[in-house]
């Protein structure tokens, strides 16, 4: 017997609850009536490593700055007028203008049908887009280009880092990818052990650190074999300190990789090139994978500082090093160039076993490609204007402005810092980062642990609210016990670093008198 949807609810719903004369109940839903179904990721169900990851320069204080911003935009009165977003290396986010010449390519790639005639694009940008829309399918960056990105970017790659270090480099060992973010973990992907417990993989990192390390180190069920750069001495590292990491990691894990970050991220160091001889034997004669983060190799501020890539450092200290596996990892979003929103990035990666080689192929292969646009400001970024082009004058005055203020606001956020009462500051030799100790009183220690929350991170949820100041606790970075920190960029233009100086150093002299 047919029946309309009206009458069919209707006999389901008397029908619901009733035996079907096998002994068994029956009960139907209505169309109408909830038959609750279970969520398929729950808390519970979910991947458990995932809820592991912890990323700090997006935490919980950042979420209230935003929503602080949220109040000041309603009028809600406060003791200063804006919010001074400090926790993240987000040039652009913070004022910085961008470079002309790579706009200008970028534009031409993205227009070239309109912009190819304009007389307002010189022809050394439009020569470089010319260039790269020729390797492109259909001379269009909208088309996927190679996994491992197009062939001709590779190649100004490679000779950028010919040029760099005096060795050769080979286009066939670079990939372009979505930020340094992604090639780190392209990498780090590839040396996991596929295994628990102590025959899990092991990753040696920094402490302080970049919280991508952590986070990742989780999110693939890895061990973090944490070693300490030394404060007293400029935020040095020492193959003492990188031996006694591993020696007592060795029980919890199968040591793979050491990853070092140079110049620092958040410390600001620069390594100098006897410490990254003694990395490398190191690293030689415990048999580790070398992940060499040099995405601010642009940004060396110091006297007496100077950027030494960990590929030509291994190349000058003889043949039995040099074949050594190293991955190295260069950025759009830094420098000087500060193009984050694009994601461009790149890895070399020199020494794999073709087999192995075969497999970082496949699995680049997955993702498709990184974006086309990114690929593209990242050529720029390797195959800049040279000197007798059109836009080699404006490039480097732009290049030149951006680092020499870089410069100037590296120096008055480390003498700010070491200026009040309770604070010192190592010297920002390079990168965009300032990471001061505080040494809080005891009663703010105390206070902290009573609402159950870091010293360090009720410090910065105080000067945020007082200040509008966003800085990141140094828990977020790892720290060592007992001591307290915070990160904060160097980037907002010199007047408004001014303002946030000042902000800062009425709220410290308080805050000390507070818990005095």
């Amino acid at each position: 017997m047919r029946r309309s949807g009206v009458h069919l609810q209707k006999w389901m719903s008397q029908r619901a609850g009733h035996s079907n004369g096998l002994g068994y109940q029956v009960g139907i839903c209505s169309f109408h009536t909830s038959c609750k179904r279970q969520k398929v990721l729950t808390m519970d169900t979910m991947n458990p490593f995932v809820k592991n990851m912890e990323y700090a320069v997006r935490g919980p204080i950042v979420i209230r700055a935003g929503e602080i911003e949220a109040e000041l935009n309603k009028g809600i009165s406060k003791d200063f007028k804006d919010v001074i977003r400090a926790n993240i290396g987000d040039c652009h986010a913070t004022g910085q203008k961008p470079l002309t010449f790579l706009r200008q390519v970028v534009a031409l790639c993205t227009d070239p049908d309109h912009l190819m005639k304009s007389p307002y694009y010189p022809d050394d940008a439009k020569d470089r887009a010319r260039r790269i829309l020729d390797s492109c399918g259909g001379h269009s960056i909208g088309a996927y280009s190679d996994s491992a990105g197009v062939r001709v970017i590779r190649e100004d790659i490679a000779r950028y880092i010919e040029e760099r270090d005096g060795h050769p480099s080979n286009p066939d060992d670079i990939f372009l990818c979505t930020g340094a973010s992604d090639g780190i973990k392209t990498i780090m992907k590839m040396l996991m052990t596929g295994r628990d417990g102590a025959e899990r993989a092991g990753v040696m990192i920094p402490i302080p650190q970049y919280p991508l390390y952590t986070a990742t180190i989780a999110e693939y069920n890895a061990y973090p074999i944490s070693y300490y750069l030394d404060e007293d001495n400029a935020w040095s590292l020492h193959a003492s300190e990188l031996r006694r990491a591993l020696n007592e990691a060795r029980k919890h894990c199968l040591p793979r990789a050491l990853v070092i970050i140079n110049p620092g991220n958040p410390t600001g160091q620069v390594l100098s090139r006897p410490n990254i001889e003694e990395i490398i034997k190191f690293a030689k004669e415990e048999n580790l994978f070398l992940l060499a983060d040099e995405v601010y190799q642009h940004n060396i501020y110091a006297e007496g500082s100077a950027f030494h890539s960990f590929k030509k450092v291994m190349m000058e200290m003889g043949p039995e090093y040099r074949e050594m596996e190293l991955a190295s990892f260069m950025s759009t979003s830094k420098g000087y160039m500060g193009e984050c929103g694009f994601r461009g990035g790149y890895c070399e990666v020199i020494n794999l076993e073709p087999a192995v080689k075969a497999m970082q192929v496949k699995s680049i292969s997955a993702k498709l490609c990184s974006s086309v646009s990114g690929q593209t400001a990242m050529d720029v970024v390797v195959n800049p204007p040279r000197p007798g082009e059109p836009s080699y004058d404006l490039f480097m005055k732009e290049k030149n402005e951006v680092l020499g203020q870089l410069k100037q606001k590296a120096e008055l956020v480390a003498e700010t810092f070491n200026s009040v009462e309770r604070m010192s500051c190592n010297p920002v030799q390079g990168a965009m980062y300032a990471f001061p100790q505080i040494y809080l009183p005891e009663a703010a220690v105390e206070t902290a642990k009573k609402k159950g929350i870091g010293a360090d991170a009720m410090y910065c949820f105080e000067l945020l609210e007082s200040t509008g100041i966003c800085v990141v606790p140094g828990s977020g970075f790892g720290q060592k016990p007992g001591t307290y920190h915070f990160r904060t960029t160097i980037l907002p233009p010199v007047d408004k670093l001014k303002e946030m100086m000042e902000r800062f150093k009425k709220f410290h002299v308080g805050f000390m008198q507070k818990y005095k």
